[in-house]
């Protein structure tokens, strides 16, 4: 029997699989701290241009598993012959207004038009920068299905995705792709909402996506937590397993991970090799935008950890020999 638990509520708030807050100082300590801090948060020098070569995609990847890092949280995934897109946020901001809010440091590398033809849409869950409305809009009138966290697919609907079109999805829930691929929304440790007074009234989740011969992880945003163990006991072993290190703080250590909890996650899943996302796109938290890939590659070869660390844009094979491009260096 399965060890990984459906979801919990209280009330109309869906609830963590264990004790968590959002945000554990002030709110006056932590603006101090990010008005008075001294680190390189926004790039100095303009990152890019990342650019696409789609014809790539003409062409499947010769070990069966592709990834092009489109920024943040957004993954174009080709495996076993089939492609899925992670939490699309091409907006200029991560916010619910054009005019204000966290700017993208860099343009993303393909537009949505230019996409090859999708499988799926995954979304993990609500946040501005997982889930753009601008983006969504552009994806009305193609035929994908999108498979979402309990209470997202709303939004959707709001946007104009047509019902039919939505799969919503608890945590153990799993659905099968084209025979041969399997897509299972698994536990997170985090919170939803797109404001104040709707906060925790829709789900957070990660994913476990398996084709016929790849098995991979997509964490999307994830406190550290115990249930990294039980998904990679009864999920794994992982080709792949896709973590968040950015927008760490003290402050809200119980919902974002930060490279340290991350590496430790890793070591859980029982996963051959991990890639660090949400990371060097926006400005969300206090420290320096390369800070987090660079405190990951320490702990990494501390903890015998293989990385993954494709350049924008770029479409790269993944092998358990791994990548890293260092495309952060070439900013310097």
């Amino acid at each position: 029997m399965s060890t990984i638990p459906v979801s919990s509520k209280e009330g109309r708030k869906f609830i963590n699989p264990i004790p968590t807050r959002s945000a554990t100082g002030s709110f006056g300590k932590i603006l101090k701290e990010y008005l008075k801090g001294k680190q390189e948060r926004f790039p100095k020098i303009p990152l890019g241009p990342f650019i696409t070569d789609r014809d790539v995609y003409e062409t499947a990847p010769a070990s069966g598993l592709r990834v092009t890092w489109m920024g943040h949280s957004s993954l174009l995934i080709e495996i076993d012959g089939k492609r899925l897109l992670t939490d699309p946020a091409w907006g200029h901001r991560a916010s619910f207004s054009k005019y204000f809010g966290p700017i993208r440091f860099f343009k993303t590398p393909l537009e949505p038009s230019q996409l090859p033809k999708l499988d799926a849409v995954v979304l993990s869950h609500d946040h501005y920068d997982h889930l753009d409305k601008s983006t969504i809009k552009q994806m009305v009138d193609t035929d994908v299905p999108f498979y979402c966290s309990l209470g997202v697919g709303s939004h959707l609907i709001k946007w104009g995705i047509s019902k039919n079109r939505i799969t919503e999805m608890d945590w153990s829930d799993t659905v099968t792709i084209g025979g041969d691929m399997s897509i299972t929304a698994t536990p997170a440790r985090h919170f939803s909402g797109r404001g104040i007074v709707n906060r925790n009234e829709t789900l957070w989740s990660s994913f476990v996506i398996k084709g016929h011969t790849h098995n991979i992880f997509f964490g999307a945003d994830s406190g550290y937590f115990p249930g990294f163990k039980d998904i990679g006991d009864f999920y794994g072993p992982f080709d792949l397993s896709m973590l968040e290190i950015g927008a760490a703080n003290e402050n809200w250590a119980d919902i974002h991970m930060g490279p340290e909890k991350a590496s430790d996650a890793q070591k859980l899943l029982n996963s051959k090799v991990m890639m660090p996302i949400h990371w060097g796109t926006f400005n969300l938290a206090t420290h320096g935008w390369r800070e987090p890939i660079e405190q990951l590659l320490e702990y990494a070869f501390d903890k015998n950890i293989t990385l993954f660390a494709p350049e924008p844009g770029i479409p790269t094979e993944v092998t358990p020999e791994g990548h890293n491009s260092w495309w952060w260096e070439k900013n310097k």
